[in-house]
């Protein structure tokens, strides 16, 4: 028996090439992952051949984890047509949709009412908000920051074209500008918090922006969620990933300064695409790899440093 396994192990074992079994199953499932989304687009429950509805839809939104359900949801579909965004199976898809509908169902999304956005990059916001009649301050750091050259080389930073309604300001969100407290009904931030070093660091930012807002006025941030409650946490570094017991412990500081924050539903659905994990390579980078990237492998769900990982979207109410 042993002489038999030794003659089948050299047919078993990863080859040690470019192309070992791990990177060919990972391959494999991102093809898969197509596949599947290919077919949900194909019934007409997302993609680019849906109708958008022209009006919105009150859901009672509250803070929640990006699922498969609402990439096929009216709601959503509605703040894709209204962005300027196709419901591909996308959690940035998602985040934007719900920094959207959080400020509509808050009333807020209406002429005079002025929004402070922070890191944003290249996103859409700060012109969907200013074409709707908001007074918009965006801001992200300044380009002579080292910090921003991680951001500009990948594309995401960079400031909005200045127009009617929407101006530009260089901030560094561990340093917020005092100028700029009691001065806002809205403060947003879209997946950029968890790059501030730590989950304090993140934490921190959130109770500081809101400072920014006026009484009763809206906080909503969205930030990367590690599935896994009670594994090892990835508390420091370039990326973190904020836990449920994160959530909850900033729900509790909220609390004590007079602020309120939505309950956060954990539920992470039951879609198959909920199921699916994305996996390296995101984008079109793969060295030495002879297959083209699958189109519309959905990213509900990503490995990051052997963590599943979502988006979760969160929702706070300033005292007053």
């Amino acid at each position: 028996m042993a002489g038999f396994l030794r003659a089948l192990w050299p047919r078993l074992r990863p080859a040690r090439g470019p192309y070992g079994f791990a990177r060919v199953g990972a391959w494999n499932s991102k093809v898969l992952g197509a596949v599947l989304a290919r077919q949900c687009y194909e019934a007409k429950l997302a993609g680019p051949d849906i109708a958008l509805p022209d009006t919105p839809e009150r859901i009672g939104l509250q803070g929640c984890l990006c699922r498969q359900a609402d990439l096929e949801s009216p709601w959503l579909h509605h703040w894709c047509g209204a962005i300027g965004m196709v419901p591909f199976y996308h959690r940035k898809v998602w985040e934007a949709a719900f920094v959207a509908q959080a400020i509509w169902e808050a009333g807020l999304l209406a002429p005079g009412k002025r929004a402070l956005g922070f890191a944003v990059g290249r996103e859409a916001m700060p012109g969907f908000l200013a074409g709707h009649g908001l007074e918009v301050v965006a801001t992200d750091l300044d380009p002579k920051d080292s910090r921003a050259a991680r951001w500009a080389a990948t594309g995401q930073h960079g400031a909005p074209a200045a127009g009617a309604n929407l101006s530009f300001r260089a901030v560094d969100m561990t340093r917020i500008p005092r100028d700029l407290n009691g001065q806002f009904d809205i403060v947003w931030s879209i997946c950029a918090l968890e790059h501030l070093g730590s989950i304090q660091a993140g934490s921190d930012f959130i109770l500081k922006a809101m400072r920014c807002l006026k009484p009763g006025g809206l906080a909503v941030h969205t930030t990367e969620f590690d599935l896994d409650a009670n594994g090892p946490p990835l508390r420091r570094g370039g990326t973190v990933l904020f836990q449920a017991r994160d959530l909850e412990a900033l729900g509790r500081r909220l609390g004590k300064a007079g602020h309120a924050m939505s309950p956060v539903d954990f539920d992470p659905g039951a879609g198959l695409l909920d199921q699916f994990v994305d996996q390296p390579p995101y984008g079109d980078a793969h060295d030495r790899w002879p297959l083209s990237q699958p189109q519309g492998t959905p990213h509900l769900r990503m490995l990051v440093e052997e963590r599943i990982v979502t988006s979760v979207g969160l929702i706070v109410r300033a005292k007053g």
